[in-house]
């Protein structure tokens, strides 16, 4: 029975051990070796002293040891923090000291870049290095190399804990500014690896590319709709929009999951006949595809059946768009996915009439646990589910989306807008507080509102609109560096536009609104 995110992997470990799992660059495991691994890692963090409820985090690029490492955790009996490669120190530090890690896992690159920032990580015992390098050493903190981690004894007995248990922190950007971490149940992440495979058509015959990062929601879902059923997995980490056709020529990839961006990028790049012709299905996330992106890749791929999703962080995925509905509305965010209900309503909780934009309210298991270590937040976004609930049930919690759509008389929905002030470039959600939070530190400007413009693209390219400090010149190439060294490059401005004031509101605050209005005049 699975009740935990590894039993994916130890159950196709038993039902085809001999099936490939994984593959990155030139070396594949099997279902049986991969849970070997997984036991191994497992039976090593129980050593460095992982309990039940204690956060590993991984920050890693994609690669074997990052997937052992996730799955060997919940083995374990941790949380799995995995932690996006692009981030600079300064934000992973963040993450690490949030979310209060025991063990990391890491790179000795990465951690001579960390350790100075963790002098706060009071209970971070242990660093697990993956490759060579040396190491800074820090008092208290062990240094363990993975390969020494394997030679641990197995886990000895089966976890002690229920589907309900956290299984997982997912951080993504905020409204108030730094990151917030979700928090997902080990149902949260088996559910939604059934509910996705089962409407995508997964089989032991597909190879899946896993092309986006693991801590986003849809990169993570890679994986565990593979293992769900016994389907491989081919991991690589995005450089160039090549790579992409020359892995799925090579290994045969039959299913692709991409954001606008890629998408758009991949449209553009020259596919061998039998890459176009492996491609079953091919499949889009974090926001809009542009219509002429896909049109381009229904040619490229005739074959392969499109689908358009929309999902939070908060409930994993949410909706699709069935391939046989893409012409005929193919600005379409879809229906709800299986085992999940999707609601548009009114301010007061009351369902909307078609065609009405009200906000979206996603329930059923799908929904996440809260926001780490935030109650008010939690609070703000996980509340009743609408409609009226018999006194006898406890509440039912649903996640309020905060997006704002409409269905048509069919009841599919469409996208109208969200009602925070939350920026979505190349698939990422990304806070204008943290970037404008950048602009101060620097000390080269006095005001600064960053705002999103609409871009075929990105989704939204960055413009950071900034007054200067005392009628001294913004130096904006220097300001622009203070960005590139600071964050990764999808949270640098595109822009940066110099005014000596920045229109205001009533009550003091700057007044967004009018800082877009003017933008696109």
């Amino acid at each position: 029975m699975r009740t935990h995110l590894h039993h994916l992997v130890s159950e196709q470990a038993q039902l085809r051990p001999d099936a490939p799992a994984l593959t990155y660059q030139d070396t594949t495991v099997d279902y049986a070796g991969l849970w070997s691994t997984v036991t191994a890692v497992a039976g090593g963090l129980q050593l460095l002293g992982v309990r039940r409820g204690d956060r590993v985090a991984i920050y890693l690029e994609k690669r074997i040891e990052a997937v052992a490492a996730i799955f060997g955790s919940s083995a374990a009996g941790g949380l799995f923090v995995p932690v996006n490669p692009v981030l600079k120190p300064e934000q992973a530090s963040h993450v690490l000291l949030d979310c209060e890690v025991r063990v990391l896992v890491t790179t000795a690159q990465r951690w001579a870049l960390l350790a100075d920032l963790l002098g706060d990580a009071k209970r971070l015992t242990a660093v697990v290095l993956v490759g060579g390098g040396d190491a800074p050493e820090v008092e208290g903190i062990e240094l363990r190399r993975y390969d020494d981690l394997l030679l641990a004894p197995a886990v000895p007995a089966p976890v002690v804990g229920v589907d309900l248990d956290p299984a997982a922190i997912l951080y993504t950007s905020g409204s108030t500014g730094r990151p917030k971490g979700v928090v997902l149940s080990h149902r949260n992440l088996l559910v939604g690896a059934d509910s996705v495979s089962s409407y995508l058509e997964n089989s032991p015959d597909d190879v899946v590319l896993a092309a986006l990062p693991i801590s986003f929601d849809a990169g993570l879902s890679q994986l565990t709709t593979a293992f769900h059923v016994g389907a491989r997995v081919v991991l690589m980490n995005y450089l160039f929009p090549a790579e992409v056709p020359r892995l799925c020529a090579r290994h045969g990839v039959t299913g692709l999951t991409c954001v606008p961006p890629l998408w758009i990028q991949l449209t553009e790049a020259d596919w061998p006949d039998e890459a176009r012709h492996s491609l079953r299905y091919f499949a889009n996330t974090g926001g809009r595809m542009p219509q002429a992106t896909l049109t381009r890749l229904r040619e490229l791929f005739p074959q392969a059946a499109p689908y358009l999703m929309y999902g939070l962080t908060e409930a994993f995925r949410s909706t699709y768009l069935e391939p046989a509905e893409v012409d005929r509305r193919p600005d379409s965010i879809g229906k709800a996915i299986p085992d999940a209900e999707v609601l548009v309503v009114r301010p007061d909780g009351t369902v909307c009439d078609p065609g009405e934009e009200g906000e979206l309210v996603h329930r059923g298991p799908l929904v996440a646990l809260g926001y780490w270590n935030a109650p008010e937040q939690t609070a703000a976004r996980f509340r009743p589910a609408p409609g009226a609930q018999p006194a006898w049930r406890q509440t039912e919690l649903a996640v309020w989306s905060g997006d704002t759509v409409r269905t048509d008389d069919e009841g599919f929905l469409y996208f109208v807008g969200r009602r925070d002030d939350m920026l979505k470039t190349s698939g990422y959600r990304v806070s204008p507080t943290e970037i404008e939070e950048v602009a101060y530190e620097s000390g080269l400007v006095r005001d600064a509102v960053a705002v999103g413009v609409a871009d075929d693209r990105l989704g939204q390219r960055i413009v950071l609109v900034v007054a200067p400090p005392g009628g001294v010149p913004v130096d904006t190439a220097a300001l622009l560096a203070v960005y590139r060294r600071s964050v990764p490059t999808f949270m640098v401005p595109s822009e940066v536009v110099v005014r000596f004031e920045l229109p205001r509101s009533p009550n003091g605050k700057f007044d967004r609104a009018a800082v877009r209005a003017e933008l696109d005049r």
